[in-house]
């Protein structure tokens, strides 16, 4: 009669539609947490998941202070994903000028534009579905399938490692790809199918507010009983994540080429850094400096005439440092004065174009060069 009734028992177990957490220790805890101590921010007051996609594409390797702004912008500048969709990819990189990691920006553009041209300009509502847009990952698909549409999908982004790592003691590489299914699995069971989305933010959150990469709060955590790394005194240890290459330094020289009032600028194009955004002419070396002599001879190859018969080697050119995520960029520029306009011959072979003070301003540029401008443009 026992065994009948423990087969029944698990027959209606394995009936149940809705999967349940083996432990649900981690989600009573993030839950009760969460609405003490989570952030007031704007795409947390929404179920469209447009405004919701955006946050999570600016976001991306961006802290939130930084990225609020731009959340905001592009809310106001492009309402809709058909506004967005419709933009000239010049002005959307404008708006994203100084967020770094550009290619984001134009995946966003292609991804708006795909929504408007295969959806008729509705998101996807299933996990599926979204995935089947180009440039949306599983994070960000899982994000907005909870966020928007309830979906019981579990989040998995770079907070939300640390978490599991720590409170679980994962000794795996999270920079490894085959982690991922490992986590995810971990991530999947102890999300509560009827509060998907909310774990999914408190999670997030726990691992931004509370168990941050250094010095976490391990002190006044509502986890630390049950966390493994702060019970075996790992918790600097973990995550472990094996180290990115050293980054490459390079060297460039920017020909700051004026006539009158107007400089010579032009975009950049694909396969390098910064694709669509404008810079001055660039002569890219081995070291930090770059003999008069040589700047004239640069000018000369673009088909420059030099104002002054050389260049002033007693004002030192401009230096700015600008470290991006796997380089780190040294710049000087040369001011050149130039007695005539380039040749027609010249900017079609260089892309170089003339641009007064008030056209620069509205194009999207790096922001080294933003920099430079600003300072002594």
């Amino acid at each position: 009669m026992a065994k009948i009734f423990c087969l029944i028992i698990l027959l209606k177990t394995a009936s149940s539609t809705a999967p349940v957490p083996s432990n649900p220790f981690l989600a009573t805890a993030l839950l009760a947490w969460y609405p003490r101590h989570r952030r007031d921010l704007p795409w947390r007051h929404t179920r469209d998941p447009y405004a919701i996609w955006l946050s999570e594409v600016i976001l991306q390797q961006t802290r939130v202070a930084q990225g609020l702004p731009y959340y905001l912008d592009f809310l106001a500048s492009y309402p809709t994903v058909h506004e967005l969709a419709a933009a000239p990819e010049q002005d959307v990189l404008r708006h994203w000028q100084g967020l770094g990691y550009y290619s984001r920006a134009r995946n966003m553009h292609h991804t708006a534009q795909q929504v408007v041209s295969e959806f008729g300009g509705q998101f996807p509502t299933t996990y599926a579905g979204l995935r089947q847009l180009k440039g949306v990952g599983p994070y960000t698909a899982a994000a907005i399938a909870s966020f928007a549409f309830d979906e019981a999908v579990a989040v998995l982004d770079g907070n939300v490692f640390r978490v599991l790592a720590r409170i679980f003691g994962l000794h795996s590489d999270i920079a490894a790809p085959s982690s991922r299914k490992e986590f995810q699995a971990l991530a999947d069971q102890h999300l509560p199918p009827a509060h998907a989305a909310e774990f999914n933010q408190a999670i997030m959150e726990f691992g931004a507010l509370q168990c941050t990469p250094a010095k976490p709060d391990c002190l006044f955590c509502p986890l630390q009983s049950q966390c493994w790394a702060f019970q075996h005194g790992e918790v600097a240890l973990l995550p472990v994540k094996s180290k990115a290459k050293a980054a490459r330094t390079r060297f460039f020289h920017y020909l700051v080429l004026r006539h009158g009032e107007q400089l010579y600028l032009k975009e950049r194009l694909a396969g390098d850094i910064w694709q669509g955004l404008y810079d001055f002419a660039l002569a890219e070396t081995d070291s930090t400096e770059l003999p008069a002599a040589e700047v004239l001879r640069h000018v000369e190859a673009l088909g420059g005439q030099l104002a002054t018969s050389r260049v002033a080697e007693d004002r030192p050119a401009p230096a700015l440092r600008h470290v991006l995520s796997h380089q780190k960029l040294e710049a000087r520029f040369h001011a050149v004065e130039l007695a005539a306009p380039l040749p027609a011959i010249a900017l079609k072979d260089t892309g170089l174009r003339a641009y007064s003070a008030a056209e620069i301003e509205d194009l999207p540029k790096p922001v080294l060069i933003s920099n430079y401008l600003a300072k002594w443009g």
